[in-house]
């Protein structure tokens, strides 16, 4: 009996959720994510790898990552193929199911890595896809290389081999399913495969009648979506479905079910999962006003409490609050933390930040004066630009409060709004040069994130409203103790307590975006410096808001409870 096959068997003996998801951040050094979706996917499974939620995760291997980032001297962005061998990390599964693509038959092999966050803990299964097998023709062998690669015929069969491959697969090594759960519509070709095995004899169907169940179909599927924009959605037109998929048994009952005009991969899974949510409240808001009629719940995301918590911080919440990372509901109880002891650790914290902005930029940070963060991915919506709109009033600001910029981000290869994003962040680097220290850490990961939401003193978010679904980063720099000042959009329409656990850039109004620019050097300048300098205790206080009132719920064990009571034993 082979070593994977052994490994797998342990984790068929019980009925499990199985979760589907495009990316997963496993680890740092395992780059098959590429930002916030990815990340959530892993931490969704620690979680359940926490508190004992049966599931198994399928996803793609993406052997080249999404890329490396470099930035050359004029801010441009510069991309590098990020290749790892799955074999270091993962065992080799020896089962392999046969697609059948553009009239082509695909073998889809795969990995198994288990994803485990204690000692004695079975953990997690992940079965990594793999279409780079000798067996396949050349121009299908690099199907499941890059995560978010190629033109839109590459995407596709990536997406059924991920749906429909990732059934077969889980056939194949006999796991007993309790239900899928899609996390967002990349795996939605699921759904046609489940049509496919929950299919009526045709003998007992009467004209005009439709072969599938789809009842039981429904019955079996949760779908979290996470695109609060129609254009996000994947959307292929039927001849290329037609050629690489093959012919649909019943087109009529798909394009009831995906659209019309063409697959709509976002209304394909909306129509085929009897749990539908979104990622905050405001975002299933939204989402309803998209969809309208269907019932979108809200599950407000949250981010995994010990891989988000820096190592000076996490000792003091083991010795504060022992079970911390377990029942993360207790760090409501942060107030016992004595002020000095937290001040010390966030000190340790930055300093560990300080070195590594230094260590990769050269630019040499205070630790004595306040640093902004801001991480996420490079793109228009997200306004990474907002802070520089008028640099005159942001030198006046600094000059009379000192403060240090750190910002990090990767823009995809193909988002050219988004590279020229970074080129400008660059250039108003230099305008600011001598006044106001800034560094832009390239190619941004896991490990470069934990260093930025543990070490920033405040944490900046941006975004156009209503376009940030959740957005998870501040949920991080909660744990670490470190407040957000957020446009209200996302969680943090939830989150923010004024003054308490951070603070709102503008107001909760989806037409207010073109005054925030002047709302965030305001309060920067009235309200959030001058706390920071001359009111200590005042500033430890918002410290502890943020840790107490948002990080004991904002987690991903409360998340993973909440999909485990509604979504999958509903």
């Amino acid at each position: 009996m082979s070593e994977a096959i052994s490994k797998t068997e342990i984790f068929t003996r019980k009925p499990r959720v199985a979760y589907f998801s495009m990316e997963i951040a496993m680890e740092n050094n395992i780059p098959t994510y590429s930002g916030g979706l990815g990340v959530l996917a892993g931490d969704t499974l620690r979680a359940a790898a926490d508190i004992g939620v049966p599931m198994v995760a399928v996803t793609l291997v993406s052997r080249a990552g999404y890329f490396r980032q470099e930035i050359d001297p004029q801010g441009r962005q510069l991309e590098h193929a990020d290749n790892w061998d799955p074999a270091r990390y993962a065992t080799r599964l020896q089962a392999a199911v046969a697609l059948d693509l553009e009239d082509r038959q695909v073998w889809v092999g795969g990995w198994l890595y288990v994803l485990s966050t204690r000692v004695g803990s079975a953990g997690i299964p992940v079965l990594l896809l793999d279409t780079d097998l000798p067996v396949n023709d050349p121009r299908d062998r690099d199907i499941t290389h890059h995560l978010y690669g190629g033109d839109e015929s590459y995407r596709m069969k990536q997406e059924v081999v991920l749906g429909v491959g990732g059934i077969a697969m889980l056939q194949a090594l006999g796991f007993k399913l309790m239900g899928y759960h899609m996390n967002e519509g990349h795996s939605a070709f699921l759904t046609l495969a489940l049509m496919r095995r929950y299919a009526y004899p045709v003998e007992d169907l009467r004209p005009g009648e439709s072969p599938y169940d789809l009842p039981q179909v429904r019955e079996l599927c949760t779908f979290t979506t996470h695109t609060p924009v129609e254009a996000g959605l994947d959307k292929f037109d039927y001849s290329l479905v037609r050629r690489i998929y093959g012919d649909l048994q019943d087109l009529g009952t798909v394009k009831l079910l995906a659209g019309e005009d063409k697959l709509n991969m976002t209304r394909l899974a909306l129509n085929l999962s009897d749990y539908v949510n979104g990622v905050a409240k405001r975002h299933a808001e939204v989402s309803r006003k998209m969809f309208p009629g269907y019932a979108v719940h809200a599950v407000t995301n949250g981010v995994h409490p010990s891989t988000w918590t820096g190592n000076p911080i996490a000792e003091l919440y083991d010795q504060h609050v022992p079970g911390w990372r377990h029942e993360p509901e207790l760090l409501s109880r942060a107030d016992r933390i004595p002020n000095d002891n937290l001040w010390t650790a966030h000190q340790q914290a930055k300093q560990a930040l300080v070195d590594k902005v230094r260590e990769l930029t050269g630019v040499i940070l205070n630790p004595d004066q306040p640093i902004l963060g801001f991480a996420r991915r490079m793109t228009a919506y997200k306004r990474a630009d907002l802070l520089f709109t008028d640099l005159a009033r942001l030198k006046a600001i600094a000059r009379e409060h000192p403060f240090q910029i750190v910002m990090a981000g990767k823009a995809h290869p193909k988002d050219e709004a988004g590279k020229q994003l970074i080129e400008a962040l660059h250039a108003h680097m230099r305008d600011l040069s001598g006044e106001i220290p800034m560094a832009f850490l390239p190619d941004y990961d896991m490990e470069l994130a934990l260093l930025m939401v543990s070490g920033s003193d405040v944490w900046l978010n941006t975004p156009l409203r209503p376009l940030e679904a959740s957005g998870t980063s501040g949920m991080k720099a909660a744990f670490n103790g470190v407040p957000q000042f957020s446009v209200l959009d996302g969680w943090w329409v939830e989150g923010c307590l004024e003054g308490v656990t951070g603070w709102a850039v503008g107001e909760d109004s989806p037409t207010a975006n073109g005054h925030d620019a002047v709302a965030l050097y305001d309060k920067l300048e009235k309200v959030i410096l001058p706390l920071w300098y001359d009111d200590r205790p005042g500033w430890i206080s918002v410290m502890k808001g943020a840790i107490s009132k948002n990080a004991a719920y904002f987690n991903s064990h409360r998340m993973m409870r909440r999909y485990a009571t509604e979504a999958y034993l509903r």
